[in-house]
C-alpha cells in the first residue's frame, strides 16, 4: 500500500462508532419549501410534515422563503436579514426536509434559491455537513421524480445524509382538504414513512456526523498543511 499515508489512514470500527454522552435533546428539523403563494401545496405538505414529526418527538422549525433575494441580485450579500434567518436556521438544524413543487420538470426557483444561499463552509464550520436529508416533491399532474432525483443530488453536495425513501404527491390540488390538512391516501402514508425515518436516521446519526463524514484526502491534505506549517515555523 505505497500510495498510503499511514498516519491518517482511519479503519472504522464499532467502537469508534460509540458515543460516551448522547444528546438528550429532541431532533432538529428544519422544514424547507418551495414556493410564495400561500395555499401552495409544497407548503401544506410542509407544515402537514411538521406536525408528523412533532408527534414523532422532534422539534420544528420552518422557514418562510418570501423576502429572500436572489444569490445574484445587486447589494444582496449574507446579511441580508432573510438570508442571516436561514443559516441560522441551517446551523440550529440537526436535520432538514425539502419539499419543492416541480415546474418545467426541475425544482422551483424558490427552492434552489434557498439551497444556493446556503454555503459549503462558514469558516471551519461546514454547516450541512452530516446532517440528515428528506426529500419531496408536489406536482400538478401525474407523478414524477424529477425533482427529487434533484434535490438529492444537491443534498449530496452539499454532504448530507440523503434518506433512502422519499415522497411525490401526484395532483396535489385533490389531496388537501377545505381546511388545508392532506387527506389520508397512499401519498399521506408515503409521507408518514419518510419522516419517521428521516427521525430514525436523525437519531442515529446526529452525534457521529462528524466522524461518519471524515475522509482520508482531506485528512491527507490538512495533515499536509500543519507539516508545511510548523516547518516554516522551524525555519524561522
Amino acid at each position: 500500500m505505497k500510495n498510503l499515508v499511514e498516519n491518517v489512514v482511519d479503519v472504522p470500527s464499532l467502537e469508534k462508532l460509540k458515543v460516551a454522552q448522547p444528546s438528550t435533546h429532541k431532533p432538529r428539523i428544519l422544514l424547507l419549501y418551495g414556493a410564495l403563494r400561500e395555499q401552495s401545496y409544497s407548503r401544506r405538505v410542509i407544515e402537514e410534515s411538521a406536525q408528523l414529526l412533532e408527534r414523532f418527538g422532534a422539534e420544528t422549525k420552518i422557514f418562510n422563503p418570501k423576502g429572500l433575494p436572489l444569490v445574484d441580485d445587486d447589494g444582496a450579500d449574507a446579511s441580508h436579514p432573510k438570508v442571516q434567518e436561514l443559516l441560522e436556521l441551517v446551523q440550529w438544524s440537526e436535520g432538514q426536509v425539502w419539499c419543492s413543487p416541480e415546474r418545467h420538470g426541475a425544482m422551483s426557483g424558490v427552492m434552489k434559491t434557498q439551497i444556493d444561499w446556503i454555503p459549503l463552509s462558514m469558516g471551519a464550520v461546514r454547516p450541512t455537513q452530516g446532517k440528515t436529508l428528506a426529500v419531496m416533491q408536489v406536482e400538478g399532474g401525474s407523478q414524477s421524480f424529477n425533482t427529487v432525483n434533484q434535490l438529492r443530488v444537491l443534498g449530496r453536495w452539499m454532504r448530507m445524509l440523503v434518506i433512502p425513501n422519499q415522497s411525490s404527491v401526484a395532483r396535489a390540488y385533490t389531496e388537501f382538504d377545505e381546511e388545508g390538512r392532506m387527506k389520508d391516501s397512499s401519498f399521506y402514508e408515503r409521507i408518514v414513512d419518510v419522516l419517521e425515518e428521516l427521525v430514525k436516521f436523525t437519531l442515529l446519526t446526529r452525534d457521529n456526523k462528524d466522524y461518519l463524514v471524515s475522509r482520508y484526502s482531506e485528512r491527507k491534505a490538512e495533515a499536509e498543511k500543519q507539516a508545511q506549517h510548523a516547518a516554516t515555523l522551524k525555519g524561522m
